[in-house]
């Protein structure tokens, strides 16, 4: 008996049998959301998110521990292979923006020492690519978060769905396993349920 087998070149054979986990974070010293999510043949399922809520202290080190050692047991519960991150953003007040970039320092810091692939994508960028408006509202992108990702917990909070938008930002950017012609297309034709008219 012949059988003939069909050997598909290395890179496509990757590309298509791969599943990517990505963990998104938003970060912050007082509340920092994460959210996890599968990405696979450009379709996206909701695994996990939730919010680190640090002590209410006035010393920042043992919240940036906090934050660290939870993102460290996330990471080595659900074994992602990317992990995503807002970028720092302009504001006035000098101590907010030092405060966030000390979460994101200990966010990085969890990332790297379990070797995960690190992106960062600044607010703009985020909004765009899940509600299609760089200046959307934390409604509007918990709304698309919602539908995209079939997720029906009325009590979700903004920093989870904000973290969850950076997984999906990263998922539809990701080289790996976009279509270079434009992710939206392809997903909507993968999709046509998620399609709000």
């Amino acid at each position: 008996m012949f059988i003939q087998m069909l050997i598909l070149p290395t890179k496509l054979k990757i590309d298509f049998l791969k599943t990517m986990i990505i963990i998104g974070v938003d970060p912050g010293t007082i509340i920092t959301g994460f959210g996890i999510i599968k990405f696979e043949n450009n379709s996206l399922a909701y695994i996990h998110s939730g919010v680190i809520k640090t002590p209410k202290t006035k010393d920042v080190p043992p919240r940036l521990e906090m934050i660290y050692n939870e993102l460290d047991r996330l990471i080595k519960l659900y074994m992602p292979d990317d992990f995503s991150i807002e970028t720092t953003f302009y504001a006035k007040n000098i101590q907010s923006v030092m405060k966030i970039g000390y979460a994101r320092g200990v966010s990085l810091l969890a990332a790297a020492h379990n070797k995960l692939n690190i992106s960062e994508y600044s607010p703009r960028e985020i909004k765009k690519s899940v509600v299609g408006n760089g200046g959307a509202s934390k409604e509007q992108v918990q709304f698309m978060i919602k539908k995209l990702m079939n997720i029906n917990q009325t009590m979700l909070k903004f920093d989870e769905s904000d973290a969850l938008a950076i997984a999906v930002c990263h998922a539809f950017r990701s080289k790996n396993h976009s279509n270079k012609n434009g992710s939206w297309k392809k997903f909507i034709e993968s999709n046509p349920d998620k399609v709000i008219l």
